[in-house]
């Protein structure tokens, strides 16, 4: 799912559709993701986003909102790791990234 400037939430997407939208040059200003069937029973998927103005934010997982909303801000960058279901959450310093701030999503 994804939050689009001018436009807020959009509907929930599954399996390779389009989230966002195209030619309307509008910010994917937060986004959020969630595992199903059989994977979601084995793993935690978590994500973080890099935000303009903000840089690398927190570690969402599982639905959580990752990104920012209200300041027409666009994300940057993603990273997504899956995590076997009982195992550690990746730290702030994970894959050479350092997150700066530990929220993962910044409303307005």
């Amino acid at each position: 799912q994804t939050h689009v400037q001018n436009i807020g939430w959009q509907n929930t997407v599954m399996d390779g559709a389009l989230a966002g939208t195209t030619g309307r040059v509008l910010n994917v200003e937060a986004i959020n993701m969630s595992l199903t069937g059989e994977m979601a029973n084995q793993y935690d998927i978590y994500y973080r986003v890099h935000a303009q103005n903000y840089g690398w934010l927190g570690w969402a997982k599982n639905g959580q909102n990752a990104g920012t909303s209200g300041q027409n801000l666009h994300l940057e960058a993603l990273q997504i790791v899956l995590v076997k279901k009982g195992q550690s959450a990746p730290g702030n310093n994970y894959g050479g990234i350092i997150s700066k701030n530990t929220m993962a999503y910044i409303a307005r």
